[in-house]
């Protein structure tokens, strides 16, 4: 009965501190470091550097052939007013997804990473040097039209993870439910200059 209780009280404890604190528990692998929109002649554009820390599960599936679909998600958005000046709700005004592929050439040794929206490809001799190369965002235009009409109310938010549904059909479901493959960022808020 001792043991029990406990047992019972050691288990509550642990789910507790779970719920309390779920980001120290699951630390986030992606992240983004700074984002900085700059005002360009007529135009924005946006420089940011991200992070990427694969966990050793990701790395193995890499370097066995798999390859690993990297995305970056960009909002512009603006407030609404629901109830006067007491909830805002932000409303979308643009949003895209870049997707990236990183994989393994074993016969080579190259990482290759490919843009899957403009089929550029990129070789590099170490993962390292591929995914430092991802984590870089320079001079991205940001639409016009929707900053013209915006105001300063305006804001840009970023985040990146991997595309879990891109993985081989075999290997989606355990990666979908695997803590080892949940790396994707919080949302992080632009700094206009």
């Amino acid at each position: 009965m001792g043991f029990t209780m406990r047992a019972f009280v050691v288990v509550n404890s642990l789910l507790f501190a779970l719920f309390l604190f779920p980001s120290s528990v699951f630390a986030q692998s992606f992240s983004i470091d700074s984002a900085i929109v700059k005002k360009v002649g007529n135009g924005y554009k946006l420089d940011a550097s991200l992070s990427y820390t694969l966990t050793p599960r990701v790395i193995e599936a890499l370097e066995n052939g798999v390859p690993i679909t990297f995305y970056q998600t960009f909002e512009l958005t603006e407030p609404m007013a629901v109830i006067g000046s007491y909830l805002d709700w932000r409303s979308t005004l643009w949003q895209t997804k870049l997707r990236f592929e990183l994989r393994y050439h074993a016969l080579t040794e190259q990482y290759v990473l490919l843009n899957l929206e403009t089929q550029h490809r990129q070789s590099f001799t170490s993962l390292y040097s591929a995914l430092t190369a991802l984590g870089k965002v320079n001079d991205f235009i940001l639409p016009p039209e929707y900053l013209v009409e915006a105001g300063d109310e305006v804001q840009l938010s970023l985040k990146t993870g991997l595309d879990l549904h891109a993985l081989p059909t075999p290997m989606r479901p355990g990666a979908i439910i695997s803590t080892k493959w949940q790396l994707d960022s919080e949302w992080v808020n632009a700094e206009w200059q």
